[in-house]
């Protein structure tokens, strides 16, 4: 596929699928690639047939089983009567190898087939999932008896089973099934969750987004990525367009009453109809800034869905991409506060790697303070700065300290961002402010106000692009002014503590991933995990406890890689875990990280994780039992990155989410003589009683 083009002639409809292969000695090695589309289809259902030219039925080669279960059946099958593909016993009474996890559906899997006079083995995304041994001689008995080549048809549109197929190849000695998965992956169209801002998803996995009239919906924003099978971004220049349709039976949404598109797209400030401005791919991005008109309540209260596709391939499933359901409300609910601040999430999201495993990881029912959203600056005592020239126990001044130290220096000065957020904008101060205003410090670098403004409308990725701008010539003291701007215009603090550890983020990842990867495209994960392991424990201040196995399959989860990680997986999983371990590097996170009796933090562990963990042999646990993790749709420079949620057990029986504001905690208590630890602050909450053990997944 060369230059900026889509070339979509290997990319085989499974009905029309249908390879010749000719049996050399009864043994032969055969992969492809795989989309099945999700549809009513009953199982099991055959996936490809074998059919032998001297005999007229076939029997399944490949199939789904009742539970979905991909299994690979032998050439044997063909010398005895053949045998109905649709039976259930076929699959079950027969040898056969097969995977132990649920087929997904709507994926590019790549599947490979060893099959040999003896043995024949299952692969799964170049892994080995199921192996049987023959204990008969059927498939030699074949061979001798004139077997010599064998058909492989692709199921028909008749049987109801529907996909793709691509890059279906019979393998030569010298390329083993792994190294056909890795060659030349499909494409596909996704969702980036982690970029997703100005987005709620509840406990049932349902979007809230607030739309309706102009004066009350706001602006939400996500980005859709073209990337292979194996996650890689792939570089074409090629249009997405975005439009919005039921959720229940994918029809458009119609237009509002006052003959409003339902979904707008906004560009420089200016909106349009969505479906009349697609956007361009660009490195294999593509950023949406997005407002629905239209209200779930005016519909019936029906839920929608965003599809994206690209307008060239509108045919082909595996290049378009939809949201989650949406309902689109018309305001905000206003819950009550709690005494232990909760932080209200500016986004939400499902998966950073397209990974099922964590898809729902999202806040729901936080019940945010006054002040945990719009702060004024100075009030808050924030997360570190960091300090290059210093050791990790004195390594970093807090943000207020900074700040002391900064306003000897500019005192006076009317670019203080607090002075000019209490002023009263008079025409003399409204010239001053005209005249190209900038952020200065004395190292002579500048950062502009629309350098500003593009960090406060802009999404994560946008920010995060922004910021490693930014951050290559700015210094720590250019970046805290920059910092309490963003802040001051945004209307939220949270921002300042991403922006601050911007240098070192980006500094330290460049360093460890340069001297992981020594000029090699992509490495193998087993030679990553201990680098990973030795910086995560340097910025957590942590000598004491190491990260476990678990810890690491989520690492790699979240990073969106197999056996192999190349510089954007790494990058992806850095974002994630640099503003974690830096949150466990505070005094009081750190104790409670390194406290292990109880373990008031068992590790890293998914949303769906923490919820096993809170049921008990009868249902869920005793009201107000709670365990703490940390979210994994936060990543850097999304402002709640590094935060600490409270998954627990509600009066109601139910179980919520709820992310904590440590930061306006923790300021509360300056000048006390009875400074709280966390565990006793959160044990004091009414909510929260006693602390749940973790039980992590297999």
């Amino acid at each position: 596929m060369g230059g900026n083009a889509i070339s979509t002639k290997d990319y085989t409809l499974l009905k029309d699928f249908r390879m010749e292969i000719e049996l050399k000695g009864g043994n032969f090695s055969f992969s492809f690639w795989v989309y099945i589309i999700d549809s009513t289809t009953a199982f099991p259902a055959t996936i490809i047939s074998q059919v032998y030219s001297d005999i007229t039925s076939s029997a399944p080669f490949i199939a789904l089983d009742e539970n979905k279960s991909m299994t690979l059946l032998p050439l044997s099958l063909l010398c005895k009567e053949a045998p109905d593909p649709t039976s259930s016993t076929l699959l079950t009474e027969t040898s056969h190898a097969s995977m132990k996890n649920e087929f997904p559906l709507e994926n590019w899997v790549h599947v490979g087939c060893g099959v040999f006079t003896d043995v024949f083995r299952l692969h799964i995304n170049g892994e080995i999932v199921g192996e049987c041994s023959l204990s008969s001689s059927f498939n030699k008995y074949s061979i001798s008896n004139g077997f010599r080549k064998i058909t492989l048809a692709g199921a028909s549109g008749d049987d109801g089973l529907q996909g793709y197929v691509y890059n279906a190849e019979v393998l030569t000695l010298s390329l083993s099934i792994k190294d056909h998965y890795f060659k030349d992956p499909p494409l596909q169209l996704s969702i980036d969750d982690s970029s997703t801002s100005d987005i709620e998803e509840g406990i049932d996995g349902i979007w809230s987004i607030v739309g309706g009239k102009a004066s009350c919906r706001r602006i939400f924003s996500l980005d859709v990525v073209l990337s292979n099978a194996i996650s890689q971004a792939i570089d074409k220049e090629v249009e997405v367009v975005a439009s919005l349709l039921y959720s229940d039976n994918g029809l458009p949404v119609e237009k509002t009453s006052d003959d409003e598109a339902p979904l707008l797209i906004s560009y420089d400030g200016i909106e349009f109809a969505a479906s009349d401005r697609p956007s361009k791919l660009l490195h294999g991005r593509a950023s949406f800034k997005l407002k629905i008109s239209q209200l779930s309540s005016k519909c019936d209260n029906r839920l929608f869905c965003i599809k994206f596709e690209m307008p060239e391939f509108g045919g082909y499933h595996f290049l378009r991409t939809f949201s989650r359901p949406i309902r689109c409300i018309s305001r905000s609910r206003n819950p009550r506060p709690s005494s232990l601040t909760w932080k209200r999430p500016t986004s939400a999201s499902y998966s950073l790697n397209g990974s099922t495993e964590f898809k729902h990881n999202s806040v729901h029912e936080i019940k945010p303070s006054p002040s945990s959203k719009r702060v004024k600056l100075g009030q808050e005592n924030t997360f570190a700065v960091e300090r290059q020239d210093e050791e990790c126990n004195s390594h970093a001044w807090t943000a207020n300290q900074v700040e002391n130290a900064l306003r000897s220096k500019f005192e006076g000065s009317s670019e203080n961002p607090e002075e000019i957020g209490n002023s009263t904008f008079d025409s003399e101060s409204n010239e001053e402010r005209d005249s190209d205003f900038k952020v200065v410090s004395s190292s002579g670098y500048s950062i502009s106000d629309l350098t500003v403004f593009k960090y406060c409308l802009g999404g994560l990725t946008d920010r995060a692009l922004l910021l490693k701008e930014v951050a290559t010539s700015a210094s720590e003291e250019d970046l805290l002014r920059f910092a309490n701007e963003v802040s001051l215009y945004s209307g939220c603090s949270h921002h300042r503590h991403q922006i601050m550890i911007a240098k070192r983020l980006i500094m330290e990842g460049t360093k460890v991933w340069n001297s992981i990867a020594q000029n090699n495209r992509a490495v193998h994960w087993d030679n990553v995990v201990f680098e990973i392991e030795e910086q995560f424990m340097k910025i957590a201040c942590c000598s004491s406890r190491s990260l476990m196995e678990q810890d690491f399959e989520l690492l790699r989860r979240i990073a969106g890689c197999q056996e192999y990680i190349a510089q954007e997986n790494f990058e992806k999983m850095w974002c994630w875990l640099y503003p974690v371990a830096f949150t466990l590097s505070r005094d009081r996170i750190n104790t409670m990280w390194n406290f292990t009796s109880p373990k008031w933090m068992e590790g890293f562990i998914t949303k769906e994780e923490a919820e096993l963990s809170l049921q008990g042999p009868r249902g869920l646990q005793e009201p107000g039992t709670f365990i703490l993790r940390f979210p994994t749709s936060r990543s850097w420079p999304h402002p709640d990155a590094g935060s600490l949620i409270v998954t627990y057990v509600g009066s109601d029986y139910t179980v919520h989410h709820r992310l904590l504001c440590l930061d306006y905690t923790y300021s509360c208590q300056e000048g006390s003589t009875n400074v709280k630890s966390l565990q006793e602050m959160l044990l004091a909450e009414p909510e929260l009683s006693r602390l749940g053990r973790t039980i992590r997944s297999k």
